[in-house]
């Protein structure tokens, strides 16, 4: 097991990407190749999770879509990935808010953490 992670240590460089979690709100920018035509697409919503570490790390985001729940596993260090913007932050007490999908209405909202700017 040490000689793969050694190996995928190797390979493996970090992208720059913004500092997200659990409970923010998220654009991600993912290109799609249909044929010879490429294009990017946006899908925006919930950050559940993020899980893994290192060239495995992925994390889980969820969008309504009319009256259906859709979620998208996305790696982290894929190509594909165009850009990810941060839309709000919120403030959850957890690292995974699977809670969240039974959640519909006004228990579907997450506070959004307040930043406070001190002028010198």
């Amino acid at each position: 097991m040490n000689i793969i992670r050694e190996i995928q240590n190797e390979l493996y460089t970090a992208k720059e990407l913004p500092k997200f979690g659990a409970g923010d709100t998220v654009i991600v920018s993912y290109k799609i190749v249909e044929g010879s035509k490429e294009r990017i697409q946006q899908f925006q919503g919930v950050v559940l999770q993020r899980r893994g570490s290192g060239a495995t790390e992925t994390f889980t985001v969820r969008k309504m879509s009319g009256n259906i729940g859709v979620e998208r596993i996305i790696p982290v260090n894929s190509p594909f990935i165009h850009s990810i913007d941060i839309v709000k932050k919120g403030a959850v007490r957890r690292a995974r808010i699977f809670y969240f999908r039974e959640r519909t209405g006004k228990s579907a909202r997450i506070r959004e953490k307040r930043s406070f700017v001190v002028a010198k």
